[in-house]
C-alpha cells in the first residue's frame, strides 16, 4: 500500500512555476528520500501534503484520503519535523511531549507511555536539561519524539540533518532507519551520501519535476555507467594501457581510474590486456554514485 499519492500536482507563485505537474507516491514502511537543489521546490511540496499550502491542480492523497487545503482531517496520519523546529525554551523535553500530547486530545497514560518509549529512542530519557540548552542535534531528536507522538502513518521531515555535524547527522538517520517497522518515512535533503545510507526509494526533484525516481538499484541501473578502475603491477604497463585507452585519469602511479565507463567498455580493456598478456592486480566495475546522478540529472 502507498501511503502518500501524489498525482498531477502543480504551484505557481505569481508568474514563477515552482512546482509543475508532479507525481510520485510512497510505499508503506519505507524510507523514501526527496532529493533537490536548494529551491527545487521540497519544502513547497512539504506544505501541500500538509494541507498548509493551495494547490493550482493536482490530487494529494495520505492513507487514502485526499489533502484539503486549510483542513487537518488528514494530519491525523502524519507527523511532521520542520528544518528549523521551534520549542517553548523553558521545557524540559517531558514536558514538551506532554503538552503536544494534551493540545493533541491524547489519553494521559498514553502520552505518559508514549513519551518515554520515545525519548529513549531519540536519546533523551531521563534529561531534565531545559530545552533552551540544547544542542542543534538535540533539538532534531526532540522533534523527531514530537513528530512520532501519535503513531503517525507518514513521517515527514524537512532538512533533518542540515546543519549538524557528522555524529549528529547519523544519530539522526540510525532512528529514521529504526522507525520506519512503525511507520512510512519522507525527508528531503541534499546530503546525498544521508540518502544512501538509509533509503529504500528516491526521488530527483529538478526545476519543479521528477527527473528520476525509483529505488537505489533502479536509478544507478537506469542512468549511464560508474565507470571502472584498473590497477596494473607496473607503472610501465599502466602507460601502455593509457597509450590506447586515453580516456582516463592516473589516481596512483600504477592505477588508472575511467569515470562513465559501461560493462561493455570494460569487457574491451579485458580483451585488450588478454590480447597483449598484460597482467593486472586489479579491475573493478565501479557503481555510479549519487552524487554523480544527481549532478547528471540537473545538467552540470
Amino acid at each position: 500500500m502507498d501511503v502518500l499519492e501524489i498525482t498531477h500536482v502543480s504551484k505557481t507563485f505569481g508568474k514563477k512555476k515552482i512546482i509543475e505537474d508532479l507525481s510520485f507516491s510512497v510505499p508503506e514502511h519505507s524510507v523514501f528520500g526527496f532529493i533537490g537543489e536548494n529551491g527545487a521546490g521540497k519544502t513547497t511540496t512539504m506544505r501541500m501534503i500538509l494541507g498548509l499550502l493551495r494547490k493550482d491542480q493536482g490530487q494529494i492523497l495520505v492513507n487514502g484520503e485526499r489533502v484539503v487545503y486549510g483542513q487537518n482531517r488528514t494530519n491525523r496520519y502524519i507527523g511532521y519535523l520542520p528544518d528549523v523546529p521551534e520549542y517553548y525554551g523553558f521545557m524540559t523535553p517531558g514536558e514538551y511531549l506532554r503538552l503536544c500530547g494534551r493540545v493533541t486530545g491524547m489519553e494521559e497514560k498514553e502520552i505518559d507511555k508514549q513519551s518515554e518509549r520515545l525519548l529513549e529512542l531519540v536519546g533523551l530519557a531521563h534529561q531534565e536539561k531545559r530545552i533552551r540548552g540544547f544542542s542543534r542535534g538535540m533539538k532534531q531528536r526532540l522533534g523527531i519524539a514530537q513528530a512520532l507522538l501519535n503513531r503517525p502513518k507518514l513521517l515527514i521531515c524537512d532538512e533533518p540533518t542540515s546543519a549538524l555535524d557528522p555524529a549528529g547527522r547519523k544519530e539522526i538517520l540510525d532512528i529514521l532507519s529504526s522507525v520506519r517497522r512503525h511507520t512510512t518515512v519522507l525527508f528531503s535533503t541534499h546530503i546525498l551520501s544521508d540518502v544512501e545510507r538509509i533509503c529504500d526509494e528516491v526521488a530527483f526533484l529538478h526545476q519543479g519535476s521528477i527527473a528520476l525516481r525509483g529505488t537505489m538499484e533502479e536509478v544507478k541501473a537506469a542512468r549511464r555507467g560508474g565507470g571502472y578502475e584498473v590497477e596494473f603491477f607496473s607503472p610501465r604497463d599502466a602507460d601502455t594501457f593509457a597509450e590506447v585507452f586515453r580516456e582516463g585519469r592516473r589516481t596512483d602511479r600504477a592505477v588508472l581510474r575511467y569515470d562513465g565507463r559501461t560493462e561493455a567498455d570494460m569487457l574491451q580493456a579485458l580483451r585488450f590486456l588478454a590480447d597483449r598478456g598484460i597482467p593486472v592486480q586489479r579491475i573493478e566495475l565501479l557503481e555510479p554514485s549519487l552524487e554523480a546522478l544527481f549532478m547528471e540529472v540537473i545538467g552540470k
